[in-house]
């Protein structure tokens, strides 16, 4: 089974909605879920948050968490999950932050970090995914989706 009919469909069975702040994804999650029948019944609203402003205003991440740890961190993604779920009343919070490439990499966040976090009913996870670097930004954006919801079917298996 495709992995997003697979979370729509654990989502359902569990009665549970969802939202996500995407920023290197820019809302190819959200869209993934869309193509998914009865997504309606699952999905609150998705925000491409890819600017640190919008990051602050869309997804309630504290200035002070991005000087500190900059908008590429666990830190970041933790607070975007969160917020989103809180600002839209879903109960999981997905989010996205990372170098999707091929520049913008550094030597500690290189092209192919993406920081993810997932906030369900009050837990959070996070976790950063070290991708290929040489994948194109269209294959480590669909890879970090797709992980992604991999790792939250898992998750929502195990509650």
């Amino acid at each position: 089974m495709d992995i997003f009919k697979e979370l729509v469909q654990v989502l359902i069975d569990k009665n549970m909605t969802i939202a996500s702040a995407e920023s290197c994804t820019g809302g190819l999650f959200a869209a993934h879920i869309v193509d998914v029948p009865d997504a309606s019944k699952v999905l609150n609203a998705s925000v491409v948050t890819y600017s640190n402003d919008a990051k602050e205003k869309y997804a309630r991440v504290s200035h002070e968490t991005l000087e500190k740890f900059g908008a590429v961190s666990e830190q970041v993604a933790g607070e975007m999950a969160e917020g989103i779920a809180k600002e839209t009343g879903a109960n999981v919070g997905v989010s996205f932050s990372g170098v999707a490439g091929p520049t913008g990499g550094t030597p500690e966040k290189p092209v192919g970090t993406v920081c993810v976090a997932c906030y369900i009913d009050g837990k959070l996870w996070t976790h950063t995914f070290h991708l290929d670097p040489n994948l194109s930004r269209t294959q480590i954006r669909e890879q970090s989706t797709s992980l992604m919801a991999e790792q939250l079917v898992e998750i929502l298996k195990s509650e």
